[in-house]
């Protein structure tokens, strides 16, 4: 039975008041196998925008992107596949999973954060390759997804920490 894994606490603070925020990355290391990591942004400073009050922002590195949103229906599973592009995924609605090929099992739902990283995967002997993940419930999983154009990164869990 995999590791089940949920992320119910997706944001505490830190003893400064430097706020922390908790995501889940499924990465690929270097023999090709996905994993898991639970890991954290914490690199909040005071800023305003726009001339508004300040506020704390985590300032990630620039480069292009492209927003996408996508309802996965009730029962929907999505057999093992990579990630087509670095990408964050937060759910808006609904419930879903994603099993990585070491076995772990992540649970979320709205406003749970997840860094999909496991591009150049390699198959393994039981056919796995990436992830698989599928709803939960009996609602829909909405989700917002940021697709970056940025190259893979192998064997880095956490890199944006």
């Amino acid at each position: 039975m995999p590791a089940l894994k949920n992320n119910s606490d997706s944001s505490a603070t830190a003893r400064n008041d430097s706020p922390i925020l908790h995501y889940w990355h499924i990465w690929t290391d270097e023999r090709g196998t996905s994993h898991q990591t639970h890991c954290a942004l914490t690199s909040f400073e005071r800023q305003s925008m726009g001339g508004a009050a300040a506020q704390w922002n985590d300032r990630q590195a620039v480069s292009t992107a492209g927003l996408l949103f996508t309802v996965l229906p009730v029962g929907w599973v999505g057999e093992w596949h990579e990630n087509p592009k670095p990408q964050w995924i937060l759910p808006l609605s609904g419930r879903w999973f994603v099993e990585s090929m070491d076995g772990t099992l992540c649970e979320m739902g709205a406003g749970d954060l997840s860094f999909g990283g496991d591009q150049d995967c390699v198959m393994d002997l039981q056919g796995r390759k990436g992830h698989r993940s599928g709803t939960l419930g009996d609602q829909p999983a909405v989700l917002m997804i940021v697709q970056l154009d940025v190259a893979p990164a192998q064997n880095r869990p956490c890199r944006f920490t």
